[in-house]
């Protein structure tokens, strides 16, 4: 920052100054040159005042042209050099002010000018000047002193605030240790007794046979998340080893199959090839999926859902529509699952529509785009096993 550059109101303020103590030193030079303004005096008393203006000129022009001039004709100057002595001790030049006032005195008492600085008071000017030095000391550490309480403030309240994320997100990391302890506590119940249930399969009715082994790989399943979320929590730098996405990666159809057995009706229309979205988009058309189905369970409880799943070349589209059922009062709601759903398909640059749509049924629709070169090359043919664009089950 040169010496003439100031926090906002301040450079305002010294503009002022200076075109008020120009004008003055002005008037004086013009007044002991006989009434003419063109005269050498006022046209350097003009050429000073300009000088302290103009912010782009190198912070040593204005005190030498205003030093020079003082030294020449002396008091009328006097206004103009008081600025810059002041601006030079406000940004710890004083030995550069010192210098000037030792220069125009100097020159002051050699040349003897008519209006020099030792008159009329022989040592007025050098007490005058001395303060004027002093006062620029005192209000630059001022300033320096407020910039630094101002800087340590501002890396308290950063501080404070990083501190505050650190414990917030050590309490987030304890709490979830201790629901994975109380929830692998009760999937670990709810696997042991339906694996003792499966092993007297032979006894029990086929229906109920089918649904404890997809009650107890369910349970086994959930506790396999449990661990992998639980991981990274407590390490987010680190993965389990072998493991992707967590949790892994599952087929739609798949999703469906479960919940028909279950006792779900379900329609779904799968359009499109998968292996055109990238997996981070066919897990969020899971994930949607499943909070469609579940929340049809829990608010149209035997109502038909349609489930539409479309990977088009440049988005993926799904939506699941279901009919008006009851509610059931046998569930917990959490509430967050659409929060969740939303932040997830906005982070993918999609958009997620959610909402009733007349006569008690609900949709819940999403559109994600997909990133530019994701595209698989004409011709690509679906891999072994996967079945052919527009299938309905």
């Amino acid at each position: 920052m040169s010496w003439r550059e100031g926090p906002g109101r301040a450079v305002y303020g010294r503009a002022g100054l200076v075109v008020l103590l120009g004008s003055i030193a002005v008037q004086n030079a013009a007044s002991v040159s006989e009434g003419r303004y063109l005269a050498p005096a006022p046209m350097a008393a003009l050429l000073c005042g300009a000088a302290l203006l103009v912010p782009r000129f190198p912070w040593q022009v204005a005190p030498l042209l205003v030093t020079a001039a003082t030294s020449w004709w002396g008091w009328p100057v006097l206004p103009l050099l008081l600025v810059v002595l002041f601006d030079l001790a406000a940004h710890r030049r004083a030995r550069v002010a010192v210098a000037c006032i030792a220069t125009a005195l100097g020159a002051n008492l050699i040349t003897r000018p008519a209006t020099s600085l030792w008159t009329p008071q022989q040592y007025g000017s050098v007490v005058f000047l001395l303060l004027v030095v002093v006062g620029g000391l005192w209000l630059g550490n001022r300033r320096r002193l407020v910039a630094a309480l101002a800087t340590q403030v501002e890396h308290l309240r950063v501080e404070s605030r990083l501190r505050e994320d650190a414990a917030r997100a050590a309490e987030r990391s304890r709490i979830a240790a201790e629901m994975h302890d109380v929830l692998a506590h009760r999937l670990s119940l709810i696997a042991l007794h339906t694996g003792v249930l499966a092993t007297k399969g032979d006894t029990l009715p086929a229906p109920v046979a089918m649904r404890l082994g997809l009650l107890r790989t369910t349970s086994t399943e959930a506790l396999a998340d449990l661990r992998e979320v639980l991981g990274a929590l407590r390490d987010p730098g680190s993965a389990p080893a072998g493991s992707g996405l967590a949790p892994v990666l599952r087929d739609v159809r798949e999703l469906v199959d479960e919940a028909r057995a279950a006792g779900q009706r379900i329609e779904l229309t799968a359009d499109g090839l998968p292996e055109r979205a990238p997996t981070t988009h066919r897990l969020a058309v899971y994930r949607i999926v499943q909070e469609a189905l579940t929340n049809a369970r829990k608010h149209a409880d035997g109502a038909e859902v349609a489930v539409r799943v479309d990977y088009q070349p440049s988005a993926t589209l799904v939506e699941a529509t279901n009919s008006p059922g009851a509610a059931r009062t046998d569930t917990v709601g959490g509430g967050y699952g659409l929060v969740g759903l939303r932040e997830r398909v906005t982070a993918l640059g999609g958009r997620l529509d959610a909402g009733p749509t007349g006569a008690g049924a609900w949709r819940l629709a999403a559109r994600i785009p997909h990133p530019t070169g994701t595209e698989p090359p004409a011709g690509t043919e679906p891999p072994a096993g996967t079945e052919q664009n527009g299938t309905r089950t």
